[in-house]
């Protein structure tokens, strides 16, 4: 009898991403990289789906396939980087101040920016160019509090307690505010302190005694 698969082994085969899925994900990759070139080339503005096609070697109507808008090839960035940020506060020792462990997951960010610099501080000042960017950068920021949120109630045992709920939520928005002020200064400094420096600033303000 041939050996029987383990389960976990199983499981794992399981979460593996299709060819299908794969494939479209190295599509999304290279089209963003083709946007990117253009956009730092000509502005977000002027640069239409009709040419981030073309130079792909896409159609139009192959291009939505992969990206429902032109935004959203900039803005999907900070998506899956809000879900990589849960998923590293989530991780942290469950013993860690809420505000420390907010602070370390958001390494995930820091240590994405440092793997590209260049391209990050091109996405900041895409950001800052752009006003419908602007307020849809806002809109996926804001929309990090619900992922982050509950992990930092569970964290304060804010579990049927309102009063802690609130603190909860304030201390998220409070991070997430910090991190925003920190990678605008980085963008703007062009780069020239750390990102993580910046943070540690912008956190370390909200943890200083009144004078």
């Amino acid at each position: 009898m041939k050996d029987m698969p383990l389960p976990c082994a199983a499981a794992h085969s399981a979460m593996q991403p299709s060819l299908r899925e794969r494939t479209r994900l190295a599509m999304r990759a290279e089209v963003s990289e083709v946007a990117f070139r253009l956009f730092a080339a000509q502005g977000f503005d002027k640069t239409t789906v009709e040419q981030i096609a073309a130079e792909a070697g896409l159609s139009r109507t192959t291009f939505f396939r992969y990206f429902g808008t032109k935004e959203e090839i900039v803005l999907g960035k900070f998506s899956e980087f809000g879900l990589h940020v849960a998923a590293a506060l989530a991780a942290r020792p469950a013993d860690e101040a809420a505000w420390s462990a907010l602070r370390r997951a958001f390494d995930v960010v820091i240590d994405g920016t440092a793997g590209d610099a260049p391209q990050a501080l091109a996405l900041m000042r895409l950001l800052s160019d752009a006003c419908a960017l602007m307020t849809r950068r806002w809109e996926k920021t804001q929309g990090w509090q619900s992922l982050l949120a509950p992990e930092i109630a569970r964290r304060l045992g804010a579990d049927g307690q309102p009063g802690n709920a609130l603190r909860a939520h304030a201390l998220t928005a409070s991070a997430i505010a910090c991190l925003d002020a920190a990678t605008d200064a980085w963008s703007a400094g062009d780069g020239a302190i750390a990102l993580a420096d910046l943070l540690d600033q912008a956190m370390g303000a909200l943890t200083e005694p009144p004078r």
